[in-house]
């Protein structure tokens, strides 16, 4: 696919603050997408000092692999929780001008708008390639949430304070929940949905595991 090479990687953490300050003021917080046919899992490993980035591109709503990409990248800025984006980023908009598809959209493992500035990688990626996207975390960064039900699907807030930022959503009874949040051009009740239309029988959805497995073992899980 076509990425824009129009922006910048910050030299130090004033300038990734700004950057993410921009980037935070583009995202789109509701629904503006059309018919989503092909959604991409986005997965980066580490190896020394590179970062490996995967996307792998699904069939939706049968889950079909048919597209995939690596890319490989030194990394070039220090590990500083809340900037991970700028570590990730540079890779991963590598594999996906590899991609020979254009998904429809992303699901990112990691934060979107649950995140101490409104801005983690899906909403850096989202914004960056005027992609949909959606960011679904194993754990927590910013926020907390009350009681959430043992059954499928049952989800409630994640909060920043007095500020709704994602959802902890349960994907399968007796499994911890998975952390939705905003990217971009999405609402996070569509978010919860296509998380949801995209888990089969394990706790993570397939995009996710799809692409954490390419970027960690080299292979596809079949």
């Amino acid at each position: 696919m076509k990425t824009s090479a129009n922006h910048s990687w910050p030299a130090d953490l004033d300038e990734a603050r700004a950057i993410q300050e921009q980037i935070r003021a583009q995202v789109i917080t509701h629904d503006a997408f059309g018919p989503i046919r092909t959604v991409a899992g986005v997965d980066t490993g580490y190896s020394g000092d590179s970062a490996l980035a995967a996307v792998v591109a699904l069939a939706f709503p049968s889950l079909d692999v048919i597209d995939y990409a690596v890319a490989r990248r030194q990394i070039s800025f220090p590990y500083v929780p809340g900037y991970l984006s700028f570590r990730e980023a540079p890779a991963v908009l590598d594999a996906l001008a590899n991609l020979r598809i254009t998904p429809d959209l992303l699901i990112c493992d990691g934060h979107g708008l649950a995140h101490p500035r409104r801005c983690g990688i899906a909403c850096h990626l989202g914004v960056l390639t005027d992609l949909p996207s959606i960011g679904c975390a194993k754990s927590v960064l910013i926020g907390a949430y009350g009681p959430l039900p043992d059954v499928r699907g049952a989800w409630t807030p994640l909060r920043d304070h007095d500020e709704v930022v994602g959802a902890a959503v349960r994907t399968r009874p007796g499994v911890r929940p998975v952390y939705v949040s905003i990217g971009h051009r999405v609402s996070l009740e569509t978010a919860i949905h296509f998380v949801m239309a995209c888990v089969t029988r394990y706790r993570l959805p397939e995009t996710t595991r799809a692409a954490d497995a390419l970027a960690s073992h080299g292979r596809i899980p079949r």
